[in-house]
């Protein structure tokens, strides 16, 4: 029981990488709040993972969705130590090709919303004496792709707040660190419905011979959430098959 009594907020747990974690957390000991923008999925989710856990339906880029969040968490459990930003969306394109709306999309979640809820979480954490703010960038928070603009740019963004934050609060105990995945089947991979060819291109890129799972991510993000990693800060953790290290 590793997050013992411990309270998480964790975004986009719905499904996938999310969901994993909101699962992973309560086996551990913790309480958790999970959001996201569709509140039947969020709804199912938290009934699977049991009483630990409760849904509230939020737009992470919407400044009264966020603190309405925050509100209930609090108003639930008391307090909040873990945050997860894991919310995000990924629209393909190049620069020529991607519309505005979707670039803006890009960063209206993946990095507004980042910036909302942890500027939201904050004094609820140093009144708690401290907590760990977990963000989910990418592989592409460091290397490029093709047809991936915004998606990286967003990402990079992503870990480039995190080392900003880190060192903003690490004198109020509180850690920021980042997740990088590789690939990892979750249905955001899954709408980009890729034939065999693609797939097996794709699980080339990663040494491992492997797409990720999702329970890849939780376990990760169970240690930065944990008193385990007490002194660790401001750090890019890769999760990816190898990919990164080619």
């Amino acid at each position: 029981m590793r997050l013992r009594g411990k309270v998480a907020l964790i975004t986009g747990g719905g499904s996938g990488i999310g969901k994993a974690m909101a699962a992973t957390f309560v086996r551990e000991g913790a309480q958790v709040a999970i959001a996201g923008r569709d509140k039947a999925k969020l709804e199912t989710a938290a009934r699977e993972i049991g009483s630990c856990c409760m849904a509230v339906a939020a737009d992470v880029s919407r400044v009264e969705d966020v603190q309405k969040l925050v509100a209930a968490a609090v108003g639930r459990f008391k307090r909040i130590d873990v945050l997860v930003n894991n919310a995000a969306v990924l629209m393909p394109g190049t620069a020529e090709s991607l519309s505005e709306e979707d670039f803006d999309l890009s960063f209206d979640i993946n990095v507004r919303g980042l910036w909302l809820l942890t500027r939201a979480v904050l004094p609820q954490m140093r009144a708690g004496g401290g907590g760990s703010i977990i963000n989910i960038g990418s592989v592409l928070s460091t290397l490029g792709a093709r047809n991936r603009v915004a998606y990286a740019a967003s990402k990079g963004a992503v870990l480039a707040m995190t080392r900003a934050m880190a060192l903003d609060h690490a004198a109020e105990n509180i850690r920021v660190n980042c997740i990088c995945p590789g690939i990892v089947e979750t249905e955001l991979v899954a709408k980009f419905n890729m034939d065999e060819a693609a797939k097996r291109q794709r699980i080339a890129m990663h040494p491992a011979g492997r797409f990720g799972q999702p329970e890849d991510i939780a376990g990760l993000a169970v240690f930065l959430a944990s008193d385990e990693s007490r002194w660790i800060t401001g750090s890019a953790q890769m999760v990816d098959g190898g990919y990164s290290a080619q």
